[in-house]
């Protein structure tokens, strides 16, 4: 009879493993370029520079004259900063919130400065209709406030709703005051 059993050789085992260290290469540069293809769609998703620019803007307050407002763009959107006088901060204090569609003291929409007191002075708002997103006009409407031409509402002196289809007041952005006289929006 004839010996069936399987004798494995040193050249046997040396083919073994020099197929284990190609698989293992095949696979190492699979992974690789699968990385290499999908590493750029992935970082495409990824939010644009002029985007993370646009993250936040420093505004400079002094250059505000009182009665005055300033536009200035941040994340898409205009930002309004009035210096508001003397008369439209009385005017917007003596609003009976009962009277109001979003009631909001004019003091709750403003941010404390560095001393940690509110100066009514400075609103800053994004100058957006809550209706439908048109730009308002900036003193006008039947409230000296803001008026949106687009479908007639009317905002009072501390951009909240007085009439017309806007459900909420103006928003207030994020903001902090970076020194008595500069804020950063966003």
């Amino acid at each position: 009879m004839s010996d069936t059993s399987v004798h494995t050789t040193d050249a046997d085992l040396e083919d073994g493993s020099k197929r284990d260290f190609i698989f293992l290469a095949t696979g190492a540069t699979a992974a690789a370029g699968a990385a290499a293809v999908g590493w750029p769609l992935v970082a495409q998703m990824g939010k644009a520079a002029d985007t993370l620019a646009a993250g936040s803007i420093e505004i400079d307050l002094s250059k505000i004259g009182e009665g005055q407002q300033l536009k200035m763009l941040w994340r898409g959107k205009p930002v309004f900063v009035r210096h508001r006088t003397a008369a439209e901060i009385a005017e917007a204090n003596a609003v009976e919130l009962s009277v109001l569609k979003d009631p909001e003291v004019d003091t709750d929409r403003l941010i404390a400065g560095p001393s940690g007191a509110v100066n009514q002075k400075y609103l800053v708002m994004v100058g957006v209709c809550t209706h439908f997103g048109c730009v308002p006009v900036g003193e006008a409407g039947d409230f000296d406030g803001w008026y949106c031409p687009c479908h007639g509402s009317h905002y009072d002196t501390s951009g909240r709703i007085r009439k017309g289809p806007a459900p909420k007041n103006m928003v207030i952005p994020p903001y902090s005051f970076i020194s008595e006289n500069v804020i950063k929006v966003g």
